[in-house]
């Protein structure tokens, strides 16, 4: 009997993340557009923004630790409430004087939290799902954050040009105290964990216990997260730096163009999802294999189009095709290797591996991305150096990788027996 994917728990946290991500979106939009019109240096937003990344990467292992020795479902509801309470008080003592000190602040808190509410949240999914349903799930919840990202900015757009920073502050609070009384509802089995010794040595204990679950008891993981780790340093540091650079200064194009080709984008990531969940039952895990190196046949288009002796508007939409397919393929191959991470974590750990997961990408993808920014710099008049040669390099990984999939694949089935 096939289990039910949308049970009273599932869809609480589904309600919870759509309002959640929904209420993050139309408050970093808003953020971003009032710092760029108060300083007009977007370089000091830039600034802002990567000092705020800092604490999720740092706390992200502790966030895992407590995702994995407390209550997951009171974790979530503090912590959207903390949200909703932080942003409240920097809408209460914002004014045009502090407004960068009190922005600032609030990122970094708001970073803060995201560390710790990132791996309870993807610990909660293989609590509350099983099997197949995982991957479904997973791809449910990445269909929510593509919506969001695809609605909230336009909203809340017109939100702040209608009535200004303050009004899209206090909707993102409604937002995160909606999502923290969604997860008031929700029912987990909790495992308390004994106590053993002082806080600083119960986060070694757990630290040294999960690094050699994943390093010696299941490499798969750490290899698992490794390919994940590179398929994201090439994707997105091709993606978040190369589409603005080749849409507005290669080919020119005006803005319009390059917010097109950002819903485009959204979209890709949105049909990824849904073709995740589709195939959870039916895509075998030596597949995935064939998913990787698709990411490099999908960029060498974006590539040999710039050889080409053709007007710019077909280069933009041979390369809008191919970053789409890019996104599409990425989307589908992050699900399924988290659903993998996840199914073969035991509840105890899970926290804690998720919160490795969601670490190692946020350090990978700045690093692709600078990366990639001194390349595009470097070759901007001859860029199919740069996208051609990353096409085959990742092809010929994704397919270098197949013989890893299949004794994963074996091991799955060896599990399930």
């Amino acid at each position: 009997m096939t289990e039910k994917l949308f049970t009273k728990n599932f869809s609480l946290l589904i309600l919870g993340q759509l309002t959640s991500l929904f209420g993050n979106f139309i408050l970093k939009l808003a953020l971003s557009m009032y710092i760029l019109e108060v300083t007009g240096s977007a370089a000091i937003f830039a600034g802002i923004l990567s000092a705020a990344t800092i604490p999720t990467i740092l706390l992200s292992p502790l966030g895992g630790i407590l995702a994995d020795r407390a209550d997951r479902r009171n974790i979530m509801v503090a912590l959207d409430a903390l949200t909703g309470v932080s942003v409240l008080c920097a809408a209460l003592f914002l004014s045009e004087r502090n407004a960068i000190a009190v922005i600032s602040t609030l990122l970094i808190i708001l970073s803060i939290l995201g560390a710790f509410e990132t791996p309870t949240v993807q610990a909660c999914i293989p609590t509350m799902l099983q099997g197949d349903n995982i991957m479904k799930g997973n791809a449910v919840v990445n269909q929510v954050a593509s919506l969001s990202y695809l609605v909230a900015p336009m909203l809340g757009g017109v939100l702040y040009a209608m009535l200004g920073l303050k009004p899209v502050l206090y909707a993102s609070v409604v937002c995160f105290f909606m999502t923290a009384l969604f997860e008031c509802f929700i029912k987990l089995s909790c495992q308390h964990t004994l106590k053993q010794g002082g806080v600083l040595q119960i986060v070694k204990q757990d630290f040294l216990s999960s690094m050699q679950y994943i390093s010696k008891e299941q490499t798969s993981i750490s290899k698992m997260l490794l390919l994940t780790a590179f398929s994201r340093f090439f994707v997105m540091g091709i993606t978040i730096v190369g589409l603005p650079f080749l849409v507005r200064t290669v080919l020119g194009l005006n803005a319009k163009y390059y917010g097109a080709a950002e819903s485009a984008l959204a979209v890709a990531t949105i049909l990824g999802s849904i073709a995740a969940g589709v195939l959870a039952e039916k895509l075998k895990i030596h597949k995935l294999s064939v998913l990787l190196a698709s990411l490099g046949i999908f960029m060498i288009p974006a590539g040999i189009v710039f050889l080409l002796p053709v007007n710019g508007i077909i280069k933009y939409s041979i390369t809008i095709a191919s970053f789409c397919g890019m996104q599409a393929v990425i989307s589908i191959f992050s699900i399924f290797a988290v659903s993998l991470i996840q199914q073969r974590t035991p509840n105890h750990l899970i926290g804690k591996v998720m919160a490795y997961t969601s670490t190692v990408t946020l350090c990978v993808q700045p690093i692709g991305q600078i990366v990639y920014g001194f390349l595009l710099d470097r070759f901007h008049n001859v860029i199919y150096f740069v996208l051609i040669p990353t096409g085959i390099i990742v092809c010929i990984a994704g397919l270098s990788a197949m013989s890893f999939f299949r004794n994963m694949e074996r091991e799955q089935q060896e599990l399930a027996a």
